[in-house]
């Protein structure tokens, strides 16, 4: 399964702004939803002022639940959710 370009590029953004020093967590409250998430943002600069680009937020609890991993015999398919337990 490809990633796509603009996926690719935040990823990049990111990498650059945490070998700059300039990568953020920051608290903030879901939009839709209103939960406290804590977001990673690539921090730069507008004149005076510090301007934060939201790139996405921390799973909560744990991560393992939360995703589904590629399945190296699918290219295009996910590994199943073994059923009573965590995500592979």
């Amino acid at each position: 399964m490809a990633i796509p370009d603009h996926a690719r590029a935040n990823f990049n953004t990111l990498l650059r702004a945490a070998g700059d020093g300039n990568l953020a967590l920051m608290e903030c409250m879901d939009a839709v939803t209103g939960e406290r998430r804590y977001v990673l943002c690539a921090v730069g600069r507008d004149g005076s002022d510090y301007v934060f680009t939201p790139f996405g937020h921390l799973a909560d609890g744990d991560p393992y639940d939360a995703y589904l991993p590629p399945d190296p015999d699918d290219p295009n398919g996910f590994m199943p959710k073994p059923e009573g337990g965590p995500a592979p």
